[in-house]
């Protein structure tokens, strides 16, 4: 899922971000350039830091250092297939 589409940055990269040590707004800002256009995703992003609603989902397993939940968006899950859309 994006978090930030200004910036096309995605929930995986939050969570990240978050689990590398971002404490605040600011912190993912300077990391990733969240909230720094529109602001529409500010209080989204905000939910992963710390105390935020999403906060628990920062859980990492033992492999290689992957999240226990893939994101939605995650391009290395399968590969996006064309559709073909007719108009009548």
């Amino acid at each position: 899922m994006f978090i930030c589409v200004c910036n096309a940055i995605t929930e995986r990269q939050v969570q990240e971000a978050v689990a590398s040590g971002a404490q605040s707004l600011s912190d993912l800002e300077a990391q990733l350039g969240v909230g720094g256009c529109c602001g529409c995703c500010r209080e989204t992003a905000s939910d992963y830091l710390p105390g935020g609603q999403y906060a628990g989902y920062v859980t990492e397993t033992q492999d290689e250092g992957a999240f226990e939940h893939d994101a939605a968006n995650d391009s290395t899950l399968m590969p996006l297939q064309a559709v073909a859309v007719s108009r009548a």
